[in-house]
């Protein structure tokens, strides 16, 4: 099962948090702060995605060693169904 949690606000932006059973999830915001803000709404905004494992930031995946700057929302959508299978 999936869970999207966390919805908020955050530095005049979003931000929300996916998990997956496996263990593994990921952290997705746009704000003034992020590599992909600023969150203009009603834009075509680009986020930051960041590899979480059991809640906290995860470095050492297949996916990536960082975070993934500037990402479409297809792009996203790709990446979290590569988090899910790992």
């Amino acid at each position: 099962m999936t869970k999207i949690s966390g919805l908020a606000k955050i530095n005049n932006g979003v931000g929300l948090i996916v998990d997956f059973d496996n263990g593994y999830g990921a952290s997705i915001v746009c704000h003034d702060g992020s590599y992909g803000g600023p969150f203009v709404e009603g834009e075509s905004n680009v986020y930051e995605l960041a590899v979480l494992h059991n809640g906290h930031l995860c470095y050492d995946t297949s996916i990536t060693a960082d975070v993934l700057g500037w990402q479409t929302i297809e792009e996203i959508n790709e990446t979290l169904k590569k988090i899910k299978e790992l």
